[in-house]
């Protein structure tokens, strides 16, 4: 029987359910992660939350542009601002691991970004950089903040000659990385 939920709320523990659409795992219980009705399906063991308007929250196998927020050791975090090529106006951040590419730097704060879902977990939205067609789309020089072109698997300033090591995606400084709705 659906139950009216709120963003937050408790809908199941994750011992008995996982969690389905529109919902996340925290950890210790199954939480909506939108206005609607949830629904139990006792047979897969999945707990959905069905909403009547369109989440900006990324489900897993999305494909995501977004501007790097926070270089940590070996991750970055990423303000999400296009889920398929459609802008999303909540605020919400993901979290790419970085320590399995073979790059001194992955991507700079103010790098704009292209990453894959891979699902969520405790809370949090974490996503790759693995694949050839995800990385940095755009960036600047951060020694004289000049554009940059890239030459082979680095990029270099067209003003100061600085080079820099970044993960590229194949669809780097092109204008036309996002899909055009139709």
């Amino acid at each position: 029987m659906p139950n009216s939920v709120l963003p937050g709320d408790k809908v199941a523990v994750i011992e008995e359910y996982a969690a389905g659409k529109n919902a996340c795992d925290d950890g210790h219980v199954v939480r909506a992660t939108v206005i609607g009705q949830s629904e139990i399906d006792k047979e897969t063991r999945v707990v959905n939350v069905n909403s009547h308007k369109s989440t900006s929250i990324p489900e897993k196998g999305d494909i995501i542009i977004g501007t790097v927020e926070a270089v940590l050791g070996s991750m970055i975090a990423v303000m999400i601002k296009y889920v398929n090529s459609e802008p999303v106006k909540a605020q919400v951040e993901c979290i790419c691991p970085t320590k399995n590419v073979r790059k001194r730097n992955v991507a700079l704060v103010k790098d704009l970004v292209k990453l894959k879902i891979v699902g969520q977990l405790n809370g949090a939205i974490h996503a790759t950089i693995q694949e050839p067609e995800l990385g940095v789309l755009f960036t600047k020089c951060r020694k004289c903040g000049m554009d940059v072109k890239p030459l082979r698997d680095i990029v270099k300033c067209i003003e100061c000659g600085w080079t820099d090591d970044r993960k590229l995606s194949t669809d780097f400084l092109k204008s036309d990385f996002l899909k055009v709705r139709e």
